[in-house]
């Protein structure tokens, strides 16, 4: 603190003035924002001196105070939005993983895809049995049963039954360890649905850990009546000769043909698997002049197996994304179709 003494003009003019240290007189607060006296200022012009003590006058300075402070409030409101944000996300995330295969608590998920062929391989052996080769039945079924399970898994050791086919139809994922895979098989003119339980430690350690069910072979579906009600006749017909060498080409994989035809990529073939022999019919919606998606039902001859050495012939609907330039059709691709629909 420092004191000093003024005198006017008398001693009733005598006057006492108290600072601090700091430049504040006493009793007033010190804004942190404010420069310390005596800097930060220049004399007045003139010639004339500041205020006594060196205060910042005016609000020349001040707006430093309103810019820290709206920092400071951004800096608020981040931390605020992202903690409300972040157990959100973590909530959402644990939802939409629980509508699929779920996972465990090392951010692991169900080996599906090693279940499945491990319910296969075990299909194959559990669907075909005779009593004459049991034992060999037997010793193969150990390797995907558990520990102590009943060697047969269930059957009396009565009877023959053959599979022709096993395939993996589906997996319902039940938690991170446990799944039930289907399989279809077929059975002289039967199907077989089987629901094969299944144990995974992990990927590489499986067991089928119950005794699997037989379930209704799937339904036939009934498909919705589709067909293309305008169609482009005029285009049809113009496609006929086009598309009959274009799948004559395709038949033989002649890929100097196949070339002439493309538009893009190149088209592979068949490399003699079948003989070309008709396009049967072309079905083309009308739509953009130069651009048009198409199918083409083609019948192919297949290789001599009859009397005689005579094919038989199949027939087969292809799906073509077709392009015009100039005077020519292209394809730009092909594929397997499936029912065109149109107004």
């Amino acid at each position: 603190m420092a004191r000093r003494s003024a005198v006017g003009h008398g001693r009733e003019t005598a006057v006492v003035e108290e600072t601090a240290p700091g430049g504040a007189a006493l009793g007033q607060a010190v804004d942190p924002w404010d420069p310390p006296r005596g800097r930060g200022r220049g004399k007045r012009s003139g010639g004339g001196s500041g205020p006594r003590g060196g205060r910042w006058g005016g609000s020349g300075g001040r707006w430093w105070v309103w810019v820290g402070r709206a920092v400071l409030w951004a800096l608020i409101i981040v931390i605020v939005v992202n903690g409300v944000r972040a157990p959100f996300e973590r909530f959402t995330a644990e939802d939409s993983g629980a509508s699929g295969t779920q996972r465990s608590e090392k951010g692991t998920r169900f080996p599906t895809s090693a279940a499945s062929a491990f319910a296969l391989q075990f299909a194959n052996v559990y669907l075909n049995y005779d009593q004459k080769d049991a034992p060999a039945r037997e010793e193969q079924l150990r390797a995907f049963l558990p520990e102590g399970a009943d060697g047969q898994f269930g059957w009396n050791g009565v009877g023959k039954m053959q599979v022709q086919s096993v395939n993996v139809a589906g997996v319902d994922v039940r938690d991170d360890h446990n799944g039930v895979v289907t399989v279809l098989a077929r059975s002289q003119d039967k199907w077989l649905r089987l629901a094969v339980p299944v144990y995974a430690a992990n990927a590489s350690s499986l067991v089928v850990s119950g005794r699997p069910a037989l379930l209704p072979p799937p339904a036939k579906a009934a498909p919705p009546q589709q067909g293309v009600r305008d169609r482009d006749s005029a285009l049809e017909s113009e496609l006929q000769p086009v598309l009959g060498t274009f799948f004559q080409a395709y038949a033989s994989s002649n890929q100097e043909s196949l070339a002439r035809f493309s538009d893009g990529a190149a088209i592979g073939g068949l490399a003699g698997a079948v003989t070309f022999f008709q396009v049967r019919e072309i079905v083309a919606p009308r739509g953009p002049a130069g651009e048009r998606t198409v199918t083409a039902t083609v019948a192919w001859q297949l290789p001599g197996t009859g009397p005689g050495g005579a094919g038989g012939e199949l027939e087969q609907t292809y799906e073509l994304a077709m392009v015009k330039k100039g005077a020519n059709w292209y394809v730009r691709s092909i594929r397997g179709a499936t029912p065109l629909s149109g107004s």
